[in-house]
């Protein structure tokens, strides 16, 4: 009996930390959320560039070796897989545009949190 007359002291204090608990942690998840979205973001605009880079070095490539058939073609592999993956990169963000705007996601501004991080140019 005692025991259960010492629990009964602590219930009001289990109830409100229970209770406020939630908050606690959509605050944690908030602040995660804005640092993966910033990161992500990040990561996009980075291999945007890249892509970009991986085709004007193709270019660059393929002007240089205008002579030479074989270094033509190698630079022409270039060029399509900087085109491929830049291709790749944008089908795959209208892909979660369709997808935001249809399951009315919340779009993410900056570092702010929450929702997803927007496009790499916005």
């Amino acid at each position: 009996m005692q025991k259960i007359s010492k629990l009964a002291r602590f219930y009001p204090t289990f109830i409100l930390g229970y209770s406020l608990l939630p908050l606690v942690a959509g605050a944690q998840i908030d602040t995660a959320l804005g640092k993966v979205s910033g990161t992500l973001k990040s990561i996009v605009g980075l291999l945007f560039v890249l892509a970009t880079i991986v085709f004007l070095w193709g270019v660059i490539q393929f002007i240089a070796k205008s002579g030479d058939e074989a270094g033509r073609a190698k630079a022409k592999g270039i060029m399509t897989w900087g085109i491929v993956g830049l291709a790749v990169m944008v089908a795959a963000w209208g892909i979660v545009a369709l997808l935001v705007q249809y399951f009315d996601v919340p779009r993410g501004g900056g570092n702010t949190g929450g929702g997803i991080p927007t496009g790499p140019i916005q």
